[in-house]
């Protein structure tokens, strides 16, 4: 279980590390604009992120 973990850990910062990557002045504007987010909003899209997420690893699984 573990090696699981680690293996979605590592492939998680391999898929975040692309697009700064490719991309760096973009990332830096997104950045600069989730800055400007309140707080309700951010966390409604982590819950949703994260309902996502559950959803699309039940249905894999």
């Amino acid at each position: 279980m573990w090696q699981e973990i680690g293996i979605a850990f590592s492939m998680l910062l391999v898929i975040e590390g692309i697009i700064p990557f490719l991309y760096p002045q973009r990332w830096k504007n997104m950045v600069q604009a989730l800055a400007q987010i309140d707080n309700r909003s951010m966390r409604i899209i982590g819950l949703a992120s994260m309902l996502l997420g559950t959803l699309l690893l039940y249905l894999v699984r």
